[in-house]
């Protein structure tokens, strides 16, 4: 297998690229839709409102929180999870940058 070259872009490249990753399945796109419905759940919450069992939601929502775009609060014997604002806003400022760029370029 080829070596990967991560290294050889930069740290906004890279975080983009992770941001943009753990957003390219759609049953992550469906969890955090959810997320922005109710504002905070617990993992169950999810389960009952998504066709999948309860360890793919789980193996689903660790790699959301993984990188960053949603955080976790431990409730009793559950987790709380909600949105991180501050990785929606930085998803929010590129698609904002891209297509003013689009905009301005485009006929």
């Amino acid at each position: 297998m080829g070596a990967t070259k991560y290294d050889q872009f930069s740290d906004h490249h890279n975080e983009m690229s992770a941001l943009l990753k753990a957003l390219a399945h759609p049953a992550r796109v469906a969890i955090v839709e959810y997320l922005l419905k109710v504002e905070s759940c617990i993992c169950g919450d999810i389960v009952d409102h998504l066709p999948l069992a309860q360890p793919t939601v789980s193996q689903h929502l660790r790699e959301l929180k993984n990188a960053g775009i949603i955080q976790g609060s431990v409730e009793g014997t559950s987790i709380c999870y909600c949105l991180n604002e501050k990785a929606l806003g930085k998803l929010k400022n590129y698609f904002g940058k891209l297509e003013s760029k689009v905009k301005s370029k485009c006929c």
